[in-house]
Formats: C-alpha cells, structure tokens, sequence
C-alpha cells in the first residue's frame, strides 16, 4: 500500500513535471512563432519582420501606382475619346481650302518680351506727309500693333495652349491647311525673330487635329535660286516625313509638298526657270525635292513671267479689293481661264477686310469695311464663280492688317479697337465652316 503511494506520487510528480515542461516549450513558441502575438510585445527576429513588412509595403505601393498608372491611362485616353469626340461634331476638313499663318508673336511669358505686337508705326515715303502722323512703337498689352484685339490676348506663336486654340479654330472653320509663314533658320522679318524652330510643334498639333501644313517662303535678303533650292531640300528633309505635312496630288496623281512664295516677282524669271523649269541647271524636276511651286501673282505683267518662270500655279494673297490686278475680285475669272489654258493652278485669296492703320496711319486709302461679314461673302462668292483649284484666305491672324478671321473681342483702353460687334467673336469661323461647304457641294458639281 505503502508502495503504491509512493508510486502514485512519483508518477503524479513527473506528470506535474511533465506538464511544467510542455507548457514552458509551448510559451517559448508562442512568442517567436504565433502571428496573433502583442504588437507591443519584443520582437525577437526584428529583419524578417522588417522585411515582411516592406514586401506588403511595397505590395501596396505597387498597387498605388498600378491604379495611378490606370487613372493616368483613362485619362489619356479620355482626353482623346473626348478630342475624337468634340471633331465628330465638326465638318471635315476641306484640303482644298487653305488660309495663311503668322507664328511671328511674342510676349513676355514665353519669349522674354512682346514680339510683333509691340509693332512700330511705320513712316510714309513722303517725308512732309510723314509729318501729319504719329510715329513710334505701340505698348503691349492694352496697346498693340493692330486695330482688332485678339480674344486670346497678346499671345505667343510658341505658347502650346495657343497653337491648340489655334486648330480648334481652324477645324470649327472646316479648314484643311494652313499655311506657315516661313523664313529660313536664323531668318526673320524686320520686327521679329527666327520662328523656324516652332514648325515642330505647329505640326504635331496640327496632326492632332487632322490639320495640314504647307509653306508660305517669305522674301529675305540674298533670296535667289540656289537659297531656295537649299531651302526646299531643308524644309523636305526635315519636315516632309511628317503625317501633317501636306502634299497636293496633282493632274497627273503625283502627290507633291506645295509651296507658297510671297514676293516671287523679286526674282527674275530666267533665275526661277534654273530651277523650276525641267532644263534648268539646278533643276529639282523629277527629284526627290519636286514640289508645286505657287507664285505671287499682283500686275498682270506678272502671268507671262509666272509661266516662263516655271511655276505650277498662282495666288493673289493681298485682301485688298481693288489694290492690284491680282487682288482685283472682277479679273478672277480671266485669270482661271489663263490658268487652264496653260496648266497651271489657280489659286484666289479671299479676305475679311482690311485695315491697318495701326502700323500705318496714313494708309486710310485700302481699308476695307467688313460690313459685318459682306465684304467676305462677297470675296467667297466672287472666287467660286471662278472655279478656282484651290481658295486661300489672307488670313487667319495677321492682326497687323486687319485681316484675321481668329477670335476678336471688344476692348477699349488708351486704344479703342474695332471687333466683331454685333456678331459674336467666331462669326467669321462659322462663316468660313458655311462656305467651305459650298466649295465642297462646288468642286463635286465641276468634276461631274
């Protein structure tokens, strides 16, 4: 019995024992291993813990930037959904409809100060008439070298929300091409400074907006053959591989780069035929450099120089009824049958109306009222009976002469401008997007 006892309380003992052990192992366990412990609690493998915390930390972040990369995506592509969206409800563009470009603005913000808009007044020849006006430079921003005021204010050419405005504009008017004022790098016009380097830009907006570009080659001094020769091949090796750059197919289905040349009279004829005319020595005929080549067409004289030159076509540019032959709304139609007679293309240029008295005070003489919107119509009216090739507008936003169709608002400060009054500031877009219709309902009916 005694025996027993003793037995039962060595056994009780080591279960006592046992039990200790087991939980004390248990305990130890419990704090290295169990995931639910107290986060107060010392963590005995603080890297691996570290580490576990990072991954997840670095699990969220990835999945923060996944969803931000998402949301930026989106919105990419809404943007272009809604881009795509807003030029659905335009007309196409009409390619057959082209309007001339300044990109030569400046101000402040982008460019270091006012560029164009701070244009001088310009002296009259005779000096003793000179005298009667009021000379110096006009004073961006309330005062500018224009007699309109533009709704974007004194912008800059290069200011990238400006060229976007630009071709929303554009493409509310159903116009396909604008074409660039152009001087070569280095180059400017008397007032302002080398523009060649926003031609990149002015492209890659203009693709966006189904937008073409062509040309307009101004004068500069030294300008003959051989720099316009250097010219074309710099404008089509740089440019011409660009979807917006624009090609016109001609009679025989080549689709060849046009080009506008402004003051093309300044050269003589046996000069251009060097280059233009298939014998000529320096001729870029049946090159990888061909192009259509449009001259300046103001004196009559000028048709028969435009012809032995070479030249594949004419414009008239000037919005002026009445100040040149070219511009003459009434010699339109004798000027296409010319055209046909001897293959060329002929291309009129309508206008809104004309005023520069801003830069030149004396020249009231070639003002033309817009007649809130006749003046235009009727310029539009005159070049359809002509049944031109093409219609170029002089212009889209040379404010210096007051012949823009780009917004203009009312405004008054030490300068009362004119505006669009009563016509709301896009009157002469829409009016635009109206007759680029016509010539389009047009062109088809001649063709038939």
């Amino acid at each position: 019995m005694a025996r027993l006892r003793r037995k039962s309380c060595i056994t009780l003992i080591g279960l006592v024992l046992l039990t200790f052990i087991v939980t004390v192992v248990l305990k130890s366990f419990a704090l290295q291993d169990s995931p639910f412990g107290n986060s107060d609690s010392l963590e005995p493998f603080p890297e691996i813990r570290g580490v576990v915390k990072n991954e997840i930390q670095v699990k969220r972040e990835n999945k923060a930037v996944h969803r931000t990369k998402i949301t930026d995506t989106a919105h990419s592509e809404n943007t272009g959904a809604e881009l795509e969206a807003t030029l659905r409800r335009f007309s196409p563009p009409n390619y057959n409809l082209h309007v001339f470009y300044y990109t030569w603005y400046g101000n402040p913000q982008f460019d270091g100060k006012y560029i164009h808009w701070d244009h001088p007044q310009l002296p009259h020849w005779d000096s003793k008439v000179a005298q009667g006006y009021p000379q110096g430079r006009h004073s961006p921003p309330d005062d500018i070298g224009a007699n309109f005021y533009p709704a974007l204010g004194a912008y800059s050419s290069k200011d990238p929300s400006v060229i976007e405005a630009h071709m929303q504009q554009l493409r509310t008017a159903a116009i396909g091409v604008l074409a660039v004022s152009w001087y070569p790098p280095g180059r400017k016009d008397d007032n302002g400074e080398p523009t060649d380097d926003i031609v990149p830009l002015l492209l890659d907006v203009a693709l966006k907006y189904y937008i073409k570009v062509a040309f307009h080659i101004e004068p500069y001094q030294g300008r003959d053959e051989a720099t316009m020769l250097a010219n074309i091949k710099y404008i089509i090796d740089n440019y011409g591989k660009h979807p917006a750059f624009y090609r016109h197919r001609t009679n025989t289905g080549k689709l060849l780069p046009l080009f506008y040349v402004y003051d093309s009279y300044l050269l003589n004829s046996e000069q251009w035929a060097i280059l233009l005319k298939h014998t000529g020595s320096r001729s870029i005929r049946d090159t990888p450099y061909d192009a259509i080549f449009i001259a300046l067409l103001v004196e009559e004289k000028h048709k028969r120089d435009i012809l032995t030159a070479g030249f594949d076509g004419l414009y008239t540019y000037f919005a002026t009824n009445g100040f040149s032959y070219g511009s003459t709304h009434r010699n339109w139609e004798s000027m296409k049958t010319f055209c046909e007679v001897n293959d060329l293309i002929f291309v009129p240029s309508v206008g809104p109306g004309y005023v520069d008295t801003s830069i030149r005070p004396w020249n009231f003489q070639n003002t033309r009222n817009r007649i809130n919107g006749k003046y235009y119509e009727t310029a539009l009216s005159a070049a359809l009976k002509a049944k031109p090739d093409i219609i170029s507008i002089t212009s889209f936003n040379e404010w210096h002469e007051g012949t823009q169709i780009e917004t203009a608002v009312p405004k008054t400060s030490q300068t009362v401008y004119l505006d669009y009054s009563p016509n709301k500031p896009s009157v002469y877009l829409e009016m635009t997007h109206k007759w680029a219709a016509i010539f389009s309902g047009e062109r088809r009916r001649w063709q038939e």
